[in-house]
């Protein structure tokens, strides 16, 4: 059941009223603020929608613009002279189920003077207002918020449970975030490497060589790999040592073992 109900006037400030609408249906729910082009269904029955809404609401926020005073009704004359105009049908209702009413003033739009209205609804120049500055409209919006959850502590009750709903989702979000970043760098770890490494797992240091092709020498000593395997280290012809990374590191075919003189 809507507690809020947001009234406005078409072509004065429907896009505040639409902004007042969203903030506070996401700071107390969606079903706790009613705005006709919202809340409405379609194949609806439009005035009972509208006068139940306003019958059951807590709060009624008029939504007020520079253009509000001078909208015209059909016949030419002022809209709130109009006792079809719903503008004016649903203040009156809230005034007479008791709903609080409050003024919100956008942007320049002055303070109702009494006798700006007509006679059955100079009681709304009474009510204390709140402005809403489209430069200012978060902090506006903030504290309208505050206010209306002073007014109806249900909504109150409501915007705290919403905070924490929204909290765990995003705690909820970042333990998902971090599995996934844990996930993907141990399926890394655990890849399969050729040549009888296996599983890598855990944290290690040195040099780690994926996949090699040939011969790999990353410590201290001495490799070969050829027709005979030798624990010394190779010359060319020459005479040039070939490969040292401290140790020998020497791939060829055919090598025979070097003599004495050649150590």
């Amino acid at each position: 059941m809507p507690e809020i109900f947001v009234n406005y006037r078409s072509g004065d400030e429907e896009f505040t009223a639409t902004l007042v609408e969203t903030e506070l249906s996401r700071r107390f729910g969606d079903e706790k603020v009613f705005r006709a082009s919202k809340s409405i269904s379609p194949g609806s029955r439009f005035p009972q929608e509208i006068l139940t809404a306003v019958r059951r609401c807590r709060v009624l926020l008029a939504v007020i613009g520079p253009r509000w005073l001078a909208a015209r009704s059909a016949d030419g004359g002022p809209a709130l002279e109009d006792p079809e105009d719903w503008i004016r049908r649903e203040i009156l209702e809230a005034f007479e189920t008791g709903a609080v009413v409050i003024p919100v003033l956008v942007g320049k739009a002055e303070r109702l003077r009494r006798e700006q209205l007509p006679a059955v609804m100079r009681e709304l120049a009474d009510c204390q207002y709140r402005r809403l500055n489209h430069r200012n409209a978060e902090s506006d919006l903030s504290r309208l918020a505050k206010d209306l959850g002073r007014i109806v502590p249900e909504l109150g009750s409501a915007a705290a449970f919403g905070r924490q709903h929204e909290e765990s989702s995003r705690a909820g979000s970042q333990t998902e975030q971090d599995a996934s970043r844990q996930a993907a760098t141990q399926k890394v770890l655990n890849h399969r490497q050729r040549g009888g490494i296996g599983n890598v797992q855990g944290d290690f240091t040195g040099t780690w060589v994926s996949e090699p092709q040939g011969p790999v020498h990353t410590g201290s000593g001495h490799l070969y790999q050829a027709d005979a395997q030798h624990l010394a280290p190779q010359f060319s012809g020459d005479g040039i040592q070939v490969g040292d990374n401290h140790g020998t590191v020497n791939q060829e075919r055919g090598a025979t073992r070097p003599s004495d003189g050649g150590r």
